[in-house]
């Protein structure tokens, strides 16, 4: 690993520092394919109608591991690196919050390691990087699931960095996200009002009914929204057109489509109390979260066997300014502390509060519990027997999608658990390459946990990548 350790290093910093949004990371995406290029990797890129996903394939023949990278990064997150408080960048208004860029680079460290022990050991197989783009609200990996990118694998693996070290267990929800387009009439809104139809009051009353609707719903659903439009800035012209996004979850797909359909009606409703047209513009959606107890415990031994990173002085003295603004209460959202009960959260939490950084592994237990957010890597895990662990790259407690996030992407914390992390994947790859019942195992709970229904996209085939991207 210590051959790649440099190489890995500039291209998480070369990632962090395009920080490019959903379907545009081209300079992202393309600074991994030429690495992988030079490496020797077949690559094909373009898949699935989005410029920047592509697959980095070596080897021959069974069995095919796939490892998952992304490199999107999210809007309004701007922050200098290494800097312990709010400090937005010049240069962009986007930022790293979720880690991507490390995501990215440890998947490709693990690629390279796996591509070196097939060429060391001359054992049938084959190692996929895929090249994910827009995790971040566009569900790039759905999109390539339903162009069956992922069905000639035998399993898929991959992390996500957070504030600890834990396997993932459990499911995430399914989501959808669609466009509300609102269109009405102008007018003075002292001299006429009465020949105006406003399209901002017909997205205030959705969104007061969708607010309504909250009782009327499971207690896992989410219904989150943003208005996107109001239609301008003068309060005496009554708006003729206004826009709201709405992002919808359940713990799966068909409960989606149901609460989807319940939002539109109220949609609809809205632009008959106003007199207005409504456009309903569906955007992406992702599945839920098939997990796999065999690969899981995969992933454990090879956390536990990889030895964890020993953080320097300095290193160590810059998370303890990042630990003083996270709070207490964040330290029990951590990702690596999902799948613990009340009473172990609490004994991690006070051992978290003591530590800069996470130095230990969280014990494993598989359990059948839904975790309230949501990744498109559902999509995969709903073709192939699918599994990933969170690695410390961040002070424990770090909020997802936060400035100390971005600011921490390029310490020499965050470098050492993507590492970590890659050196984790890697073995995992290896165990699932030198003992093929492991994967008979893992397809065979994969099998059970879908009933062998084959995978349906949760996006309607009409919808494509980037359609919506820059609206």
């Amino acid at each position: 690993m210590e051959t790649y350790e440099k190489l890995l290093t500039q291209l998480n910093a070369k990632v962090w520092d395009f920080s490019e949004l959903k379907f545009c990371e081209y300079r992202s995406s393309g600074a991994i394919i030429d690495l992988l290029k030079k490496e020797g990797f077949s690559v094909k890129s373009g898949l699935a109608g989005m410029d920047t996903a592509f697959t980095a394939s070596f080897g021959s023949g069974h069995p095919i591991i796939g490892i998952l990278a992304e490199y999107d990064a999210l809007s309004g997150l701007s922050q200098k690196a290494n800097v312990a408080s709010p400090s937005p960048r010049e240069e962009t208004p986007n930022g790293h919050g979720c880690g991507h860029s490390l995501l990215g680079s440890g998947s490709v460290g693990a690629a390279l390691m796996v591509r070196d022990y097939l060429k060391g050991t001359k054992k049938s197989g084959t190692v996929v990087l895929y090249g994910c783009p827009a995790e971040e609200g566009g569900s790039g990996k759905a999109y390539l699931a339903r162009d069956g990118a992922f069905d000639c694998l035998d399993a898929a693996i991959t992390w996500h960095p957070g504030g600890g070290n834990a396997v993932a267990t459990g499911s995430m929800m399914a989501n959808c996200q669609a466009y509300f387009r609102f269109k009405g009439v102008s007018a003075h809104a002292a001299g006429a009002p009465h020949l105006g139809r406003s399209a901002l009051d017909a997205v205030e009353l959705m969104d007061v009914g969708a607010n309504y609707l909250r009782e009327h719903i499971e207690p896992t659903d989410r219904i989150h929204y943003a208005i996107t439009n109001t239609g301008g800035i003068s309060p005496n012209v009554i708006p003729n057109h206004a826009e709201v996004i709405y992002l919808i979850r359940s713990t799966d797909s068909e409960k989606v489509q149901k609460l989807y359909d319940r939002v539109c009606k109220i949609a609809k409703g809205a632009a008959l109390m106003t007199e207005t047209d409504v456009e309903i513009r569906f955007d992406k959606a992702c599945s839920n979260v098939v997990s796999n107890s065999v690969l899981e415990e995969v992933l454990y031994q090879s956390m536990t066997s990889v030895p964890l990173p020993v953080y320097t002085e300095q290193e160590l003295n810059f998370a303890k300014e990042i630990k003083k603004t996270v709070k207490e209460i964040d330290l029990a959202s951590d990702l690596s502390l999902t799948a613990s009960s009340a009473a172990e959260k609490r004994k991690m939490i006070a051992k978290c509060q003591e530590l800069p950084m996470m130095n230990f592994v969280l014990p494993h237990k598989h359990l059948d519990i839904n975790i309230p957010g949501s990744s498109d890597v559902g999509d995969c895990s709903h073709v192939v027997p699918t599994a990933q662990f969170i690695g410390a790259c961040f002070v424990p407690g770090t909020p997802a999608h936060s400035w100390q996030a971005v600011a921490q992407g390029i310490s020499g914390t965050a470098v050492k658990g993507m590492l970590y992390a890659a050196r984790v994947l890697s073995d995992t790859a290896k165990r699932l390459i030198d003992d093929p019942t492991i994967l008979s195992k893992a397809k065979e709970e994969f099998l059970s946990e879908t009933g062998g229904k084959p995978y349906h996209c949760p996006i309607p085939p009409e919808i494509m990548p980037n359609s919506n991207a820059k609206k």
